[in-house]
């Protein structure tokens, strides 16, 4: 886990960056305009969050699970293995993957502020950007999973991965026992965005 310095602005609780503060004063501009509308855009953002974004980490999950030799290589050099994918850009340019077993249980988090894999997790979630979640996920990680629903054995070793500015964690999830013989597709279909942060089981 690292802390290394992160050099943009902070989120909940820290003053918004002139860039968050115009494109705020933008967006109530073109609503009170009636140029957009507020829960359309929440639902455009929503959608970013939950479906369109986290889908393309699903592939890559899925890609990983049915060929090893791709597998190796996202753990390997995961910013090459997933642009080869064709997933690429901002907020994505050094990744790493961490992978679930049986004995370790990886959870990624961005302690300062809210670093975040886009291109292949789509927006963050408004929890993982929330201050409790960045300082209590370090502090009781096993705690905080037993929140979200996810009861670990004892045994099992939990690893809290620290996102900066400079490097993106995802999660390569376990396989699911009851996955054997589906297609890539259908694997893809089996993964959720919390499975690749680690808040979640498959």
């Amino acid at each position: 886990m690292t802390n290394d310095h992160h050099d943009h602005a902070h989120e909940d609780g820290s003053p918004l960056s002139d860039i968050a503060l115009r494109v705020r004063a933008l967006e109530d501009l073109l609503v009170e305009k009636g140029v957009v509308d507020r829960a359309a855009l929440d639902k455009i953002v929503e959608a970013y969050e939950t479906s369109i974004g986290p889908r393309n980490g699903a592939r890559v999950v899925a890609r990983a699970w049915s060929d090893p030799d791709y597998k190796q290589q996202l753990l390997t050099d995961a910013t090459a293995a997933i642009a080869a994918l064709g997933y690429r850009g901002l907020q994505g340019e050094n990744m790493v993957v961490v992978e679930n077993t049986p004995a370790t249980h990886n959870v990624i988090v961005c302690t300062l502020c809210s670093c975040y894999p886009w291109p292949v997790l789509g927006l963050p979630p408004v929890w993982y950007k929330s201050a409790p979640y960045r300082s209590r996920v370090v502090k009781d990680p096993r705690g905080v999973l037993l929140e979200f629903g996810v009861a670990l054995p004892a045994e099992t070793e939990l690893r809290v991965w620290d996102s900066t500015a400079e490097i993106r964690y995802m999660v390569l999830p376990m396989r699911p026992a009851t996955s054997v013989g589906k297609s890539e597709a259908e694997l893809a279909a089996l993964v959720t965005r919390d499975g690749m942060i680690g808040t979640a089981l498959l």
